[in-house]
């Protein structure tokens, strides 16, 4: 190769001589080049041979080449991957419609291997062997599954009616395990649908996996649902990923519509922020005009999947899969799953349900195992190595910290088993489960933007700095580096997603970047949290004006009201971006009962504060709600946590402090810093619960 370089180097000058003479040139040069253009052009052409051997040779061998790159990216993992390298869902989108497949990965060459199970003490150890080196030995052993059955058919799915059903062509329901419908007027190929039994840990066919329907097999959906008795539908995809239909919307947002012969009624839905909730009333209406008796459906769709990935965490999806085991009655038919083409997303979910019942009752898990047992049932079940650690994950995430949640009705039980002391002060149990939280990683590595030299005097405390992958991004001044960053980060709510911008308070230099924080993202409560001054040091710039109006670059500020309410004050700020003159209204919420060592003496202001923003959230849209203390870090990630916990407690009549507080620590650092504060978090639910006492207000 390098020979060939250099004579190509060599050659370029005399191919392009100046204009002036260059016939002249070419003739005179005639007779010295014609030897080396030969000798290139043999070369070249022996190289092609070589390129075209080599491929061949790597194609035939079925190589397996994953070597997947993970980035973090907001609420997921990121496959970047080289050409040549690309992950089994990327291909899929790069086609037309009619055109998309779903690209295969190669399976190993060499003889099968087979893994044991894994006992669960042994789980957290296993996990982080297999992490190492970029999580090298788990893409080996996704490596080593079978890809299915070697003797299963798909005779049905490729029957000339059927393959328009299918939506990738290489993605097929075998024969000996697919659901079959009822034939309609003896039309023989009626009976198809791209839908396989999948077996559960012990229980046979507790799962029907199947495709996203198509816009022309809604119907066929809806007469599985009816005819396989199927009360729980989880969904693991959204209808659009980058602009791709993932998936027909089979069911009506409002009202009543009816998809062959199967009537469905929309009776209610409810959106949290990892998923909703679709209540259907369905009724088959047969062909006499006779009626069955309708039935409840309810649908779980996961909406937290990001697409060419999986979830940055596992605790969504571990408490989405707790809610499918609530909501699925016994003695119905099988729970119906289904992402987009009905293997990656969905086998990733059937493998975390059976491997949690697995440990239960082996105490031990044994996904490689399971996964090679059901693609006998379905073919390319779990798509990429990603999807594969991340069951592991999830696994572990449920191993080391278990089932946290409550009903409200057994707080109070639960707090005394926390505050079981035998002296004075004692907080054995609570310190425990606290500890937990504070050994949890802080990623350093995903500092890098509020690291920077230039950003580093714009951060309070260097210990609390953003991740970089939900750190709040102002738009960039022309002409002016690093001025997108603020130390600031969003914070997923109860019910939606960056609901919260978690912050600083403003140093004398940052002022006029918070503002541009608020205006930039539409934001209309601020909740402060710091006094400016708490035992004779700054903690926060004052950034409203002490008299009628201020101006901070190009924004000015101007004071309309200043009500003080039993606990903190209430101001109404006009905030108006100069430039364009356009205002808007903030309300500015200052609570004054927080020590900066120690927690406020009674949990019914913090109650107070909440709804109060509440309030002010549903009059002015529901736009992220800046909060703030000194660091932004300690009193900031309570007040979030604490408007979560009792939004749920509201809502479900259930509350999780520990993993509600686990959530924020992973979205930023330091999120409730003391066990006096996490201590807070339950005393104010109970006193929240004393204050609504009849446990029907919770429902």
């Amino acid at each position: 190769m390098v020979p060939l370089v250099f004579l190509v180097a060599t050659t370029t000058p005399s191919i392009s001589t100046s204009s002036g003479n260059h016939t002249q040139g070419d003739e005179s040069s005639t007779s010295h080049h014609v030897l080396p253009t030969a000798l290139v052009l043999s070369l070249l052409l022996l190289i092609a041979i070589l390129l075209t051997w080599y491929f061949l040779r790597l194609k035939n061998q079925r190589k397996a080449v994953v070597t997947a790159v993970d980035k973090k990216v907001p609420n997921g993992i990121l496959e970047e991957q080289d050409v040549g390298h690309i992950s089994t869902e990327t291909l899929c989108t790069v086609l037309p419609p009619e055109q998309q497949t779903v690209v295969l990965l190669p399976r190993s060459p060499t003889a099968a291997k087979t893994y044991s199970p894994i006992p669960v003490e042994h789980l957290e150890e296993e996990f982080r062997l297999r992490s190492a080196d970029d999580g090298k030995l788990f893409r080996e052993e996704y490596n080593f599954l079978p890809g299915g059955t070697a003797t299963g058919t798909y005779e049905e799915a490729n029957k000339d009616d059927n393959k328009e059903k299918n939506r990738y062509p290489n993605i097929l329901p075998y024969d000996h395990s697919r659901v079959a419908l009822t034939q309609l007027d003896g039309n023989l190929c009626s009976d198809y649908i791209n839908a396989s039994y999948i077996d559960g840990y012990t229980e046979k066919n507790k799962f029907i996996a199947a495709q996203g329907p198509k816009e022309e097999t809604a119907a066929d959906y809806w007469r599985m649902i009816w005819e396989q008795k199927v009360a729980t539908v989880v969904m693991l995809t959204n209808l659009k990923e980058r602009k791709e239909d993932k998936c027909h919307q089979y069911w009506p947002d409002q009202g009543c519509w009816t998809y062959g012969n199967v009537r469905v009624v929309v009776e209610d839905f409810t959106v949290l922020v990892d998923y909703t909730i679709r209540k259907f009333c369905i009724q088959y209406q047969s062909s006499d005009s006779s009626s069955k008796t309708p039935r409840l459906v309810t649908q779980l769709h996961f909406t937290s999947w990001p697409d060419f990935g999986v979830p940055f965490s596992p605790i969504g999806m571990l408490k989405f899969l707790k809610k499918v085991k609530a909501v699925n009655p016994p003695f119905s038919g099988p729970i119906l799953v289904h992402c987009s083409a009905g293997v990656g997303r969905t086998g990733t979910f059937i493998v975390i349900d059976a491997m949690i019942d697995m440990m239960h009752a082996e105490q031990k898990v044994d996904v490689f195992g399971f996964v090679a047992r059901i693609r006998e049932q379905r073919s390319q079940l779990i798509q990429t190595d990603t999807q594969y650690s991340f069951i592991y994950q999830a696994l572990l995430e449920y191993f080391l910290y278990g089932d946290t949640e409550l009903d409200v009705s057994s707080l109070e039980g639960h707090l005394q088993k926390l505050h079981n002391t035998h002296t004075e002060g004692d907080r054995v149990g609570l310190e425990e489960e606290f500890k937990k939280l504070t050994n949890m990683r802080i990623m350093k590595e995903n500092m890098r933007t509020g690291n920077l030299p230039a950003n580093m005097k714009k951060n309070r405390v260097l210990q609390i700095i953003p991740y970089d992958f939900n750190r709040v991004i102002l738009s960039m001044r022309r002409g002016q580096e690093f001025t997108d960053y603020i130390n600031a980060s969003f914070i997923d709510g109860y019910r939606q997603k960056d609901y919260y911008i978690a912050t600083q308070g403003p140093l004398p230099h940052t002022v006029e970047d918070f503002w541009r924080m608020v205006w930039e993202w539409k934001c209309h409560s601020i909740v402060m949290l710091t006094e400016l001054q708490e035992r004779e040091q700054d903690k926060c710039c004052q950034y409203w004006p002490a008299g009628e109006t201020a101006t901070y670059g190009d924004y000015k500020v101007e004071q309309k009201g200043d009500t003080l309410c039993d606990t903190f004050s209430l101001r109404d700020l006009v905030l108006t971006f100069v430039p364009e003159k356009q205002t808007r209204v903030i309300r500015h919420f200052h609570f004054h009962g927080w020590p900066e060592v120690g927690i406020p003496a009674e949990g019914k202001g913090m109650i107070d504060i909440i709804a109060s923003v509440q309030r002010q959230q549903q009059q002015s849209g529901n736009h992220p709600i800046v909060v703030h203390c000194s660091a932004g870090a300690g009193r900031t990630g309570t007040f979030i946590a604490l408007s979560n916990i009792l939004e749920r407690v509201k809502a479900e009549g259930l509350l999780d402090v520990f993993q509600t507080v686990k959530s924020l620590r992973m979205q930023r650092p330091h999120m409730v810093q003391t066990v006096e504060q996490y201590d807070f978090c339950y005393r104010v639910v109970q006193d929240f619960v004393d204050i609504f006492s009849d446990y029907a207000n919770f429902k």
